[in-house]
C-alpha cells in the first residue's frame, strides 16, 4: 500500500510539474489598438445598435482609454503594445485652429508604442504633416507614401520589436487614393503607390531578413480593400491585418484566405485588444476583443486629461458658440441617407437656392441628442466635426444625363461587387434631388427613379446644382461630377451656410424622409459584409 501511495504521489507530481512546464512555455502578447479618432479627445454620445434598433450613449475619451490601457498592462507588462491606425489629427475646429498642434503633447503622453497616417493627415500638408508625427517621439511607419520630388520615404516602411523573446514585425500602409479622395491640394509633393507595388518583397524582407516571427500590417485602406488583401497571396505569413479607415466596428475577425482582419471603430468609443497565443515563437491560439470605451465604468487617468484640456483651452470659448438648436437626433454611419446629413444639404439648398446640393458623405460627427428638455445645442464644434473642411461653396449647370451617371457611379462606389472598384463606403448626399435604387443590381443598371424638385429627371434637362469646392481639382468637378458649365465659386463657405440657416431656423428638426432609398436594403442601412457575416453594431 505504501509502494502504491508513492507512485501515485509521482505520477500526481509528474502531471503538475509537466501542466507548470506547458504553462511557461506559453507566451500571451498584448496588442491594443484604436482607430480613426478624428480628434475626438473628450467623452461624446455615441451610436450603437441592439435588438435592430439605434441607441445613443455616451462613450470615449483618450483619458479613459489610458486608463483601460494602462489597466491591461499591469496584467502583461512586458507584454503589451498600443499603436493607433491613422486618421487622428483631423475632426474638430481645436484641430484646424491649431493645424494639428494641440497632438503631440497628448500622443506622447498616451505612451503609443507604434503610429501610421491615415487619409487625413494630409490635411495641413506635406511638412506640418511630417513635424507632427516626428513631433510624437516614438514609432511612425508606412510603406507608400513618398516625397514626389526625390521619391524618398517619408516614414520608414516596417518597425520591429522583439518581446518576451519573440520578433514581432509591423508593416504599413496608407491609402493610395488619398489624392481622389480627400482635396488633391491637401497632398501636393506626395506620391503615393499601390499597396501591391512592394508588398510581397516587404513581406519576404521582414520574415527572412528581419528573422520576425509575428507579422502584422496595419492598413488604412477600408473594409473591403482590407478584405481583398486578405485574400491575397502576398500576404501569405502575415498573422493579422489591422485595419483601419471605414470606422467599422470588426467584433470577430474577419477570415481571409491567408490572415485576418480587425477593425476597431472610430472616435475612441471602442480599443480593440487582440491576445496572441505564442509557443516556440509561433501564434498557436488568439482571442480578440472589442471593448467599448465607457467613461462611467473606467476613471479617467487625470494627468493626461489635465495635457487635453490645456491643449483645448485657447479653442473653447469659440467652439462652445451656440448656432441653433435639434429637436431629434442628428446622426451619421447609416449607408444611405442619414439625418445628419439631410440637414446639411438642406442648409446648402436653402442657401443657394439652386435645384439640388450635395454633400460628399462625410463620416464624421458622432450623434447630437436632445436631452429631456426636447432640444439639443448646435455649437460650432459641431459644426467643424460635421463639415471638418470648410470650402467655398460652387454652383454650376449638369445635364439629367450627367447627374443619372454621376450617381450611378457613385452607387458603384459603395456597392460594387468587385471590392477593388470600392471608394470611401458612404454614398454621397443631396436636397432637392430623390433617387430610388436596387443595390444589388450591376453597375449602370442599378436606379430605378430620379426626381429632382419633386419632378421626374429629364436626361435632357440642364439642372442647377451646388457642391463645396475642392482645393486643387478643376472648377468644373462638383463632388466628383466632372465637367458641369458655367461654375461659380461662391463668397460663403460650407459653414457660412449652415450657420445662416441655423439662424433662420432657429430649431431644426430632421429625419430620414426617403430622400435617398436602397430598396434592397431597408431603412436603417449599415454596412455589412457577406464575409465573417459582418454587420455594423
Amino acid at each position: 500500500m505504501e509502494n502504491l501511495i508513492i507512485a501515485i504521489i509521482a505520477i500526481l507530481s509528474a502531471t503538475i510539474n509537466t501542466k507548470e512546464h506547458q504553462s511557461t512555455d506559453i507566451e500571451i502578447i498584448t496588442v491594443l489598438q484604436t482607430a480613426d479618432i478624428h480628434a475626438y479627445l473628450n467623452p461624446h454620445s455615441e451610436l450603437y445598435v441592439e435588438n435592430d434598433s439605434i441607441i445613443f450613449r455616451n462613450a470615449g475619451g483618450l483619458a479613459t482609454i489610458k486608463s483601460m490601457v494602462d489597466e491591461i498592462k499591469k496584467e502583461n507588462p512586458m507584454g503589451t503594445l498600443l499603436i493607433d491606425g491613422g486618421d487622428f489629427i483631423q475632426g474638430s475646429g481645436a484641430s484646424v485652429r491649431s493645424k494639428g498642434n494641440i497632438f503631440p503633447s497628448i500622443v506622447k503622453a498616451m505612451n503609443y508604442d507604434l503610429l501610421i497616417p491615415g487619409n487625413w493627415e494630409v490635411i495641413y500638408g506635406k511638412e506640418v504633416m511630417l513635424n507632427i508625427m516626428n513631433s510624437y517621439q516614438t514609432q511612425v511607419i508606412a510603406a507608400n507614401m513618398f516625397d514626389e520630388q526625390d521619391q524618398s520615404t517619408l516614414f520608414p516602411p516596417y518597425w520591429v520589436k522583439t518581446i518576451k523573446g519573440v520578433r514581432i514585425g509591423f508593416i504599413a500602409y496608407n491609402d493610395p487614393e488619398i489624392p481622389e479622395r480627400q482635396n488633391p491640394g491637401y497632398s501636393k509633393s506626395m506620391k503615393f503607390t499601390p499597396v501591391e507595388q512592394n508588398l510581397k518583397s516587404l513581406v519576404t524582407k521582414v520574415k527572412n531578413e528581419e528573422k520576425v516571427d509575428i507579422l502584422f500590417l496595419v492598413t488604412h485602406l477600408g473594409i473591403s480593400k482590407q478584405l481583398l488583401l486578405a485574400d491575397n497571396p502576398a500576404v501569405k505569413g502575415v498573422d493579422f491585418i489591422l485595419g483601419n479607415d471605414t470606422h467599422e466596428r470588426i467584433r470577430k475577425p474577419i477570415e481571409g484566405k491567408y490572415t485576418k482582419v480587425v477593425e476597431p471603430g472610430a472616435f475612441g468609443s471602442f480599443l480593440g485588444k487582440l491576445d496572441l497565443e505564442i509557443k516556440d515563437k509561433k501564434m498557436i491560439g488568439y482571442n480578440y476583443e472589442l471593448l467599448d470605451v465607457s467613461p462611467e465604468k473606467y476613471p479617467e487617468d487625470t494627468s493626461l486629461q489635465e495635457i487635453i484640456d490645456h491643449e483645448l483651452a485657447p479653442y473653447e470659448e469659440e467652439m462652445q458658440t451656440i448656432l441653433g438648436f435639434t429637436s431629434k437626433p442628428i446622426y451619421r454611419y447609416l449607408v444611405v441617407e442619414n439625418p445628419m446629413d439631410n440637414f446639411i444639404t438642406d442648409a446648402l439648398l436653402w442657401k443657394t437656392g439652386v435645384d439640388f446640393a450635395t454633400s460628399n458623405g462625410f463620416r464624421f460627427g458622432v450623434p447630437i441628442v436632445p436631452d429631456t428638455s426636447g432640444k439639443a445645442a448646435i455649437t460650432k464644434g459641431d459644426l467643424w466635426r460635421m463639415l471638418p473642411v470648410d470650402e467655398h461653396m460652387k454652383i454650376g449647370k449638369v445635364t439629367g444625363h450627367q447627374v443619372k451617371d454621376w450617381l450611378e457611379n457613385e452607387i458603384n462606389n459603395v456597392f460594387a461587387t468587385d471590392y477593388q472598384e470600392r471608394f470611401g463606403g458612404w454614398l454621397v448626399r443631396f436636397s432637392g434631388l430623390t433617387m430610388q435604387f436596387d443595390s444589388s443590381k450591376e453597375k449602370g443598371n442599378r436606379i430605378m427613379a430620379i426626381t429632382i424638385q419633386g419632378e421626374p429627371l429629364e436626361l435632357d434637362k440642364v439642372y442647377k446644382m451646388a457642391s463645396c469646392n475642392r482645393t486643387g481639382e478643376p472648377i468644373s468637378t462638383m463632388c466628383r461630377l466632372k465637367d458641369a458649365t458655367e461654375v461659380s465659386i461662391q463668397d460663403y463657405s460650407l459653414h457660412d451656410a449652415v450657420s445662416e440657416y441655423l439662424k433662420e431656423k432657429k430649431i431644426v428638426n430632421p429625419t430620414l424622409d426617403g430622400r435617398s432609398v436602397a430598396v434592397d436594403l431597408g431603412t436603417n442601412a449599415f454596412s455589412q459584409m457577406e464575409e465573417g457575416n459582418y454587420k455594423f453594431r
